[in-house]
């Protein structure tokens, strides 16, 4: 199977009401590191964070120079951003539920609508995905990366391959690892992950060269606004695809999973229809896309909540802003 497929099988086993789970999601500080699959436990504050919004609060708006008490003119919300961003970010605020408006002599005022609690995620687990690690591009690396920085509570490499002794030396100690049958749903555990501390210091690869390594260091401070922005985009993403081929072979009640997946009865398996679907497919034949509502799905099988009370649907933009 694909590494697609084999992402979207792992998720749909390991998702549950006690967590959410986000695919491809940016893990870095100073450069750029996209991890395949993104675990998220709650901590004591997540359902005041749910009840906020379910979509990602961008992190400006968190660190916004304006809280839940005295409306701020909205000039004083962003003061370092030019006028036209910073209308942008407080419209999209707006949007989200995170921030309300209100009107002194006619000009703009902001104020967020809840308090953003800190502590609303507890655990976060990154799972590198490798079905073939015949073909393990740049994992080693990758890993290194991963636990050397140390953004995650655990670090996790899935593969479906059978895993050596020689494997598992090339994989940093601190990683776990994991033998998926993406077709069966079983896991077995072939190492467990070590606990990394999120709150020491950390270091970032950002280039490797012959005979040397561009590395940065990151504080405790870098790396606690870093998860949050992590946690932040896994809960508002999440795992599944945003829509189904328009392809009269596309049958997700044909896969044995709980989940909505687009499952091909073509080729059997589950596809990545930004690349494998169209005309140039063999088996393409064309027709609605299955219908499925990704939302009520993810809300009835994770801890993800949709559309809180606590979220503002304001419909007015800053194009009255004046």
């Amino acid at each position: 199977m694909r590494e697609y497929g084999f992402e979207l099988a792992l998720c749909a086993t390991l998702e549950t009401d006690q967590r959410v789970l986000g695919r491809q999601i940016g893990a870095s500080v100073h450069g750029r590191r996209i991890v395949d699959t993104v675990v998220l436990e709650p901590g004591p504050g997540f359902d005041r964070r749910a009840e906020i919004t379910d979509r990602t609060i961008p992190q400006p708006a968190i660190e916004a120079a304006v809280g839940v008490g005295r409306a701020r003119d909205w000039r004083e919300v962003f003061p370092d951003r030019k006028p036209d961003r910073a209308k942008s970010l407080i419209e999209h605020g707006i949007e989200i539920g995170f921030f309300e408006r209100e009107r002194r002599n006619r000009t703009l005022h902001v104020r967020q609508t809840a308090r953003y609690p800190e502590e609303w995620f507890d655990r976060l687990v990154g799972i590198e995905n490798k079905p073939d690690l015949a073909r393990p591009g740049d994992l080693q690396r990758q890993l290194r990366q991963d636990v050397a920085l140390g953004l995650f509570d655990r670090v996790v490499l899935a593969t479906e391959s059978y895993v050596t002794g020689a494997h598992l030396n090339r994989v940093p100690e601190a990683v776990g690892v994991w033998r998926f049958d993406p077709d069966t749903g079983s896991r077995e555990v072939i190492r467990e992950p070590e606990t990394l501390d999120p709150a020491t210091d950390g270091t970032e690869i950002i280039a490797e060269h012959p005979g040397r390594t561009e590395i940065r260091p990151v504080d405790p401070e870098q790396k606690r606004r870093a998860r949050r922005r992590l946690a932040e985009r896994a809960y508002g993403k999440g795992w599944r695809p945003t829509e189904l081929p328009g392809c009269a072979n596309c049958d997700p009640s044909a896969d044995s999973r709980a989940a909505t997946v687009p499952f091909c009865t073509f080729h059997d398996r589950i596809v990545e229809p930004a690349v494998e679907c169209g005309p140039d497919c063999p088996g393409y034949q064309s027709a609605e896309p299955p219908a499925f509502d990704r939302e009520r799905e993810r809300a009835a099988s994770s801890a993800w909540r949709r559309d809180p009370d606590g979220h503002q649907r304001r419909q007015v933009g800053l194009d009255r802003f004046g």
